[in-house]
């Protein structure tokens, strides 16, 4: 089992940053893909950024030149950089990873239990 951990999130005012991380804990052998999703009120959840095992990224077209992904593979943690936020940010942010838990087993998709975003105007 696989558990992911958020944290970072918080109040902000208009044009801030925020950094979020998430660190993977409990019995895998390995974290493939990470990222992360939000969901504001009266909407779906939708993705932010992903990071691929092998370094690619994949943004939303609303954060790209405004959000950074990263991860430090070593501490099984990924990273949400968001700069010039604004109010339209606003959500709860979770992560999401996928793990193998054997080396030749399939890899099982997780979720955090999201951390709380508000960008005042």
């Amino acid at each position: 089992q696989v558990q992911l951990v958020e944290s970072g999130g918080g109040l902000v005012q208009a044009g801030g940053s925020l950094r979020l991380s998430c660190a993977a804990s409990g019995s895998f052998f390995r974290i493939n893909n990470m990222g992360w999703y939000r969901q504001a009120p009266g909407k779906q959840r939708e993705l932010v950024a992903f990071m691929f095992g092998g370094g690619s990224t994949n943004y939303a077209d609303s954060v790209k030149g405004r959000f950074t992904i990263s991860r430090d593979n070593a501490k099984n943690t990924v990273y949400l950089q968001m700069n010039s936020l604004n109010p339209e940010d606003t959500a709860v942010y979770y992560c999401n990873a996928d793990a193998q838990t054997t080396s030749y087993g399939p890899s099982t998709n997780y979720w955090g239990q999201g951390t709380q975003v508000t960008v005042s105007s």
